[in-house]
């Protein structure tokens, strides 16, 4: 009988991660799949980190006019395809999982195809916020349908299993003719952003009153509309904006805060390391982001036991993470924004029973481990069809 048992344990998978920009954690997906390869390792699997900045198998940067210079202002450097470095990678892997569908991800998966290796990918770039980087390309009527079509001709036409980080980002891949199989999993976050001790409600209302917004300084992420409502804010000459990030308007963000804030405004990049003592240093999360897959940042500050204040947006998926009326206003209103953050300030024991409810709740529903056991799950399954 113990012979038998032995022969259903899964053994470990090695998984090759194609990312065109590894080694810079200035942006989420380089955050998270740096997150998860470390995650893996510790589930017992073997990960092959694949693009610029990976420690073993490291890709050279492939400078594309304009559009790289664009990319880098948001730490996104793209990589160059390399047959020789994919094949060496890819030897001996179990399956490759594609992070982006650009030309790099691309050669990738027909290399994998070519030797027979399971290929899965993982959709991480919305459309429309490539849109919001591309000035007036975005007004062009049906430009957003476009790029659906352009993911998913380049790419995911022949992925059978993707990765969707949210239930919002599955429904618009399904509208717009994805035919895969979608599993909806959780970026998750790391142990490291662990809940502070709870807050007394005078702790939690301490001056200055610090609110802290985190994501790409750029035109879908409207930090514009929280430095607006703090300047409208009742307690605006105790609050000290703090945005972290970097990113095309970090110099109109800071000129703006600037001109129409009583305290000087902190804008600009912040460590992800230095990201945890960061949130917990904070009274509030402010997040007015138009269009997103997950926001892995508002999972972060909310597991640190800050209460988040969420932009209502049909283009993005942070605000199924509000567990009450008063953490969501609607997409741009900076006048409702000054409201909810008056709000909380006005009641200091919501603000504190609230930050340790959300820290609880995003314990049992976001960590990292479970979100990788759930991905493992579908790369054996990826495994499993294509021996089929």
């Amino acid at each position: 009988m113990l012979k038998n048992a032995s022969e259903h344990v899964e053994q470990p998978l090695t998984i090759a991660l194609v990312v065109d920009s590894i080694g810079n954690q200035g942006n989420g997906t380089s955050n998270s799949a740096l997150q998860w390869a470390s995650e893996l390792e510790r589930q017992g699997h073997h990960v092959r980190l694949v693009g610029v900045g990976a420690p073993e198998y490291p890709a050279r940067v492939n400078k594309v006019p304009l559009v790289s210079w664009v990319a880098a202002k948001q730490q996104m450097q793209f990589a160059e395809p390399s047959d020789t470095l994919f094949r060496t990678a890819f030897a001996g892997a179990d399956v490759v999982h594609i992070y982006m569908p650009f030309k790099f991800g691309r050669r990738a998966a027909k290399i994998a195809r070519d030797m027979g290796i399971p290929v899965t990918a993982g959709f991480h770039l919305q459309p429309e916020n490539v849109l919001y980087s591309a000035g007036p390309l975005r007004h062009i009527p049906g430009m957003q349908n476009l790029l659906y079509r352009l993911f998913h001709w380049w790419l995911y036409r022949r992925i059978d299993h993707i990765h969707t980080p949210t239930e919002m980002t599955a429904s618009l891949l399904r509208s717009h003719g994805y035919r895969g199989t979608l599993h909806v999993i959780s970026n998750g976050y790391s142990p490291r952003f662990e809940a502070r001790e709870p807050l007394s409600a005078q702790e939690a209302v301490r001056t200055p009153l610090r609110i802290v917004a985190s994501g790409r300084l750029a035109h879908e992420k409207d930090q514009i509309t929280l430095i607006k409502a703090i300047s409208m804010s009742r307690y605006a000459s105790d609050i000290q904006l703090i945005i972290a990030g970097t990113g095309p308007l970090r110099r109109y963000l800071q000129f703006r805060a600037d001109l129409l804030l009583a305290r000087k405004a902190q804008i600009g990049f912040h460590k992800n390391a230095d990201m945890p003592a960061l949130l917990r240093s904070c009274n509030l999360f402010v997040h007015c982001s138009i269009a997103d897959i997950e926001s892995v940042s508002v999972i972060e500050a909310m597991a640190c036991g800050l209460v988040p204040v969420i932009a209502a947006s049909e283009l993005s998926a942070a605000s199924q993470f509000a567990l009450l009326d008063e953490s969501l206003f609607p997409v741009r209103n900076a006048a409702l924004l000054a409201r909810r953050i008056d709000w909380w300030f006005d009641h200091p024991e919501e603000l504190a029973a609230w930050g340790a409810r959300y820290a609880e709740h995003t314990e049992s529903h976001y960590s990292v481990e479970s979100s990788v056991r759930r991905f493992v799950a579908m790369e054996r399954e990826a495994i499993a069809d294509a021996a089929k």
